[in-house]
């Protein structure tokens, strides 16, 4: 029974095809999409440089989404700490919050957000990556400046984002809630609960731990069309695999004609298994599985399909079944 909140992380994918501009119109669509079938947050990644996601800053998605909604929660699944000044975020996400009261969420993640080195120092002003010391430190001065500097009024609720036990480790230090990559290291996500709730300190962000577990979640009527719709995202997957990043988001078709190698196949099905595609009983069963295997508060689901109406009603069938399989 899949009785916890249900969320959705949204990676604004730009289909071969399409203008960014496009994907920035669907944004919305999608939010009162999702509003509408109930679910709890959004969240919006921070990516940069690639052929495939849009480098559309969260903090302006989450800003137009909330727009044009009214009730659902919104934010960053994350903003990268090493992209920003402290203070700046602070300030944007403080802003968002008192106009915005209880819906605004401020996930914070690590990495660079993209594969391109030139790209990723011009984001850090010439600097190199982050040291442990710096990001946790980084950290640190966003929740100082929320709390001492900006006090617009509500604050929004901070998370952290990881997919290492280093990242657990500072999430439980600081007593914040944590958000972990499941869609991105499956193979880490046990070690980086036990690490998280093994050292977990309260804090006033959060007085005891508190999971959300975020899902890569493709559901269709039919087994066969669930496959289909995931074509596209293996293709950029077995790029990836290959150490190429600049590989555009094919539409369904071109990804059916895709030739995949028969070690491709098999890192892809293996990754495939740990989320969760298929029909809705497939995928709800595989969610409520997943959600007693970590004790997830909560679940986040990426759902990073061609189509805007095939991804809302990949939404909408999990939510029917579930409530109708949690029903008295």
């Amino acid at each position: 029974m899949l009785d916890i909140p249900l969320s959705a992380l949204e990676v604004a994918m730009v289909q071969t095809g399409a203008r960014a501009v496009d994907t920035l119109r669907d944004t919305a669509a999608f939010a009162q999409g999702l509003e509408r079938l109930g679910y709890h947050r959004i969240w919006y990644a921070e990516h940069h440089h690639s052929p495939a996601i849009g480098a559309f800053p969260p903090v302006v998605l989450t800003t137009h989404a909330a727009a044009s909604t009214s009730a659902i929660r919104l934010g960053s699944g994350g903003v990268l700490a090493p992209n920003h000044a402290p203070i700046t975020l602070a300030e944007q996400f403080g802003t968002l919050a008192a106009l915005h009261p209880d819906r605004i969420d401020l996930g914070i993640g690590r990495g660079p957000g993209t594969f391109d080195e030139a790209i990723a120092r011009a984001l850090r002003r010439g600097a190199g990556p982050a040291t442990d010391a710096e990001y946790e430190g980084d950290v640190a001065a966003i929740l100082s400046f929320l709390v001492d500097e900006v006090a617009l009024g509500p604050l929004p609720e901070p998370w952290l984002l990881a997919s290492s036990t280093a990242g657990a480790a500072l999430a439980a230090g600081l007593g914040l809630p944590i958000a972990v990559a499941h869609h991105i290291r499956p193979d880490n996500t046990q070690a980086v609960l036990e690490r998280y709730r093994a050292a977990f300190t309260p804090s006033r962000w959060c007085e005891q731990p508190r999971v959300l577990v975020c899902v890569e979640t493709v559901c269709a009527e039919s087994e066969e069309e669930a496959a289909r719709r995931v074509g596209p995202m293996d293709v950029v997957k077995a790029g990836l695999l290959k150490g190429l990043s600049e590989i555009p988001f094919p539409t369904p078709a071109d990804a059916a004609a895709h030739h995949f190698t028969a070690e491709e196949r098999k890192a892809l099905a293996g990754f495939r298994a740990q989320q969760a595609v298929g029909t809705p009983e497939t995928v709800v069963h595989r969610l409520t599985q997943l959600a007693g295997e970590t004790g997830a508060d909560e679940l986040m689901l990426t759902t990073p399909v061609y189509d805007l109406g095939d991804r809302i009603r990949s939404y909408e069938l999990i939510k029917k079944y579930s409530e109708a399989t949690t029903a008295p």
